[in-house]
């Protein structure tokens, strides 16, 4: 399915908030819990950690989890070690106009990854 995703600064320039909205506005199903998502992260830079905290929240179906996002040879990685599953989050082929984001879930304390979505992003300019 396809959506849209809109990343900007947020607070003064102090935070990164992005908005998923899949499927996408021009598109069936928005009130549709079980037909997509439509989640928000807001992400800022922890120098005492030397990472950015992160929370996702998606209303639709209750979920609020904390990451720890890093740089990882050229990746952006973003672990929730919180809760079981185990979630990380990785975005790679990243260029100016575009990203592979993998969504992966561990049950054994991240010995093991299994991957659950991958979604592939494009910008589009308007």
């Amino acid at each position: 399915m396809t959506g849209g995703l809109y990343f900007g600064w947020v607070l003064d320039g102090r935070a990164v908030q992005d908005v998923w909205i899949v499927p996408g506005r021009d598109q069936g199903g928005r009130t549709d819990p079980c037909n997509g998502f439509h989640g928000s992260t807001i992400r800022f830079y922890d120098p005492s950690l030397d990472a950015w905290k992160s929370t996702w929240i998606e209303p639709f179906k209750g979920v609020v989890r904390r990451f720890i996002g890093r740089s990882e040879a050229g990746d952006i990685v973003l672990l929730s070690d919180e809760e079981t599953p185990q979630l990380r989050w990785r975005f790679t082929e990243i260029t100016d106009n575009s990203f592979v984001w993998l969504g992966e879930t561990s049950l054994d304390n991240g010995v093991t990854w299994e991957l659950e979505e991958e979604m592939r992003a494009t910008r589009i300019s308007h």
